[in-house]
């Protein structure tokens, strides 16, 4: 995160900590993996899951941001924190993201550390299923938004079809499910458990702090996106109400 800072200050642009954010667990995850030396279906599945889903996020977020001006939120950011935003941004967002990281990676950490002793194949497999879920609402709800935004008659306008119908925000119910899934994966292992701090702290930034909140403050300017509110989850997928 230090280097993506340095990066970022070079290019005068501090989104890219957020194509970054995938590729900071794949990291753990190989120097983890590394150090133990556990090589089984535990550690390589939880392994092939991870790498999977950092490097859809970082590759879409890549190529939705290349080319464009700074995210709105690090303008906001620039704005607020004045002549220091350099210092600032390098704690505030860079450091507190490498923690963040670090602290949603308990799944990684205990599973493929405790993964010499496995207790049960069949959390493997519910959490396979479970993390497949989540990423099906993740690259597909990412998908249909792409596909609507990218429509010129679409500007302004609430996405309201596919995914969007269930929940209003697909692709972060979907993320905070693959890392359930990692967390059952990790229930095969002893402690593994413990792990489930990470998803429940993730789903908590996600409904609380850096996900839902911002988003619903800058659609709830979009014309029709109370009404589309009032009918449509927030965040688990429900049908919508009447």
């Amino acid at each position: 995160m230090s280097v993506i800072w340095m990066i970022a200050v070079k290019l005068d642009n501090y989104s890219i900590v957020d194509i970054i954010w995938g590729l900071t667990f794949i990291l753990t995850t190989i120097v983890v993996l590394l150090y133990t030396k556990n090589y089984n279906v535990v550690s390589i599945t939880l392994a092939a899951l991870v790498f999977i889903w950092g490097m859809r996020l970082s590759i879409y977020l890549f190529t939705r941001n290349a080319g464009k001006p700074e995210d709105y939120r690090y303008q906001d950011m620039r704005k607020k924190w004045g002549t220091k935003v350099k210092q600032t941004a390098f704690v505030r967002v860079f450091m507190l993201q490498g923690t963040v990281s670090l602290l949603f990676s308990l799944g990684i950490f205990l599973g493929i550390s405790k993964s010499d002793t496995i207790l049960s194949i069949w959390p493997v497999y519910i959490g396979v299923v479970v993390w497949i879920i989540g990423f099906l609402f993740e690259s597909i709800g990412d998908s249909q938004l792409r596909t609507f935004i990218q429509k010129p008659a679409n500007k302004g306008k609430v996405i309201t079809t596919g995914l969007w119908k269930y929940t209003r925000h697909p692709n972060y119910f979907g993320e905070a499910t693959q890392w359930f899934g990692i967390s059952i994966i990790a229930c095969a292992v002893p402690f593994g458990w413990i792990s489930f701090i990470s998803p429940l702290l993730l789903t908590f930034f996600l409904l609380k702090i850096s996900g839902v909140p911002l988003l619903e403050k800058k659609n709830s300017q979009k014309p029709g996106y109370a009404e589309y509110a009032a009918k449509t989850s927030v965040f688990v997928p429900m049908p919508q109400k009447n």
